[in-house]
């Protein structure tokens, strides 16, 4: 008889290969039978690889506010234009956060900093729940992490306290370094990745560019929330080529973006940021890999009622060698 032997091992976004012993016949006896003739003592071994590929997803209304109660059967899935079937479904995710809290110091933006320190401890205290962990960083002519991932608040805080006011942004730079360090976090649990920045968008500094830090975000599987510090609106100085890179920088990787004018409002954009990720759905499905390839692949979700006025928003891909 031949065994055949399958052992796949499926957890978290990354490639996981799990392969069985092979089965070996036992020696037959000296006095007994032979084995018959044909009958290979090694077994073959069949390789299975997968990947589980997670996507958080936001759905709102026409109005822009979250839209609860739906369930597996309402979505529809593809990968490269292909469906895929829903393995992983969860409600109003509840899923353990990772968070790079990335905040741009330069001149340009500090402009309140008691203030803008305030909003950021208040979102540090409404986010944080026992399971997530946070990293604070801050950029302007270089990127500092002040803060390595923690749970503790209280280290958060003094964190903040210790920014420093600069000249340049390394907008960038923070984006694909935070992308680094997210990257390191665990896997576990369909831990959700997320970064946050603060900035008014201009890039001033020689170093990552927009498509480096765009890749390094997708292969971290990292939602980029973005909050834009916009001094005045009618303003023929301002920056809107950084602007328009943040907001793309959002929509590619499944976040958002928002316009803060006054410091004050700041408190309400964290708000936001905080309601949006209490407020995710978490699709997942398993995409058997092609080959060895390191391609880009697409995620498209759809509303199998295409007659809903709901907006999804949602990673656009993921690299095929991404971990």
């Amino acid at each position: 008889m031949r065994w055949f032997v399958i052992a796949a091992l499926m957890f978290g976004i990354a490639d996981v290969w799990a392969q069985a012993p092979v089965v070996r016949r036992p020696p037959a006896p000296a006095n007994g039978p032979q084995a018959p003739q044909g009958i290979e003592a090694d077994v073959p071994t069949i390789k299975v690889e997968t990947r589980l590929v997670n996507v958080a997803l936001n759905v709102v209304d026409a109005k822009g506010a979250p839209v609860g109660g739906l369930g597996r059967d309402d979505f529809q899935i593809f990968e490269d234009g292909k469906p895929q079937k829903t393995a992983i479904f969860e409600k109003e995710s509840s899923t353990p956060l990772s968070i790079v809290l990335a905040i741009d110091t330069s001149e340009s933006v500090m402009t309140n900093a008691r203030l803008e320190k305030e909003a950021a401890k208040h979102f540090v205290h409404a986010i944080l729940r026992d399971q997530d962990e946070l990293d604070l960083m801050e950029f302007s002519d270089q990127v500092r992490e002040l803060v390595p991932f923690t749970n503790q608040r209280k280290r958060i805080e003094s964190g903040l306290n210790e920014m420093q006011r600069g000249e340049a942004t390394a907008l960038y730079d923070a984006v694909y370094l935070a992308s680094q360090r997210l990257d390191g976090t665990s896997e576990g649990g369909g831990r959700r990745r997320v970064i946050v920045l603060i900035t008014d968008g201009g890039d001033t500094v020689k170093g990552s560019k927009y498509m480096q830090a765009l890749e390094q975000a997708q292969r971290a599987g990292a939602m980029v929330y973005s909050i834009i510090i916009v001094p005045i609106y009618a303003d023929a100085g301002r920056n809107t080529g950084g602007e328009h890179a943040l907001i793309q920088l959002a929509e590619d990787t499944g976040g958002k973006y928002y316009y803060v004018v006054d410091p004050q409002d700041l408190e309400p954009a964290f708000a936001h940021v905080s309601d949006d990720l209490r407020t995710q759905y978490l699709l997942g499905y398993y995409a058997p890999k092609r080959g060895t390839d390191s391609s880009f692949r697409t995620i498209k979700v759809k509303m199998k009622d295409a007659g809903l006025p709901y907006q999804l928003q949602y990673r656009k891909g993921y690299y095929a060698d991404a971990r």
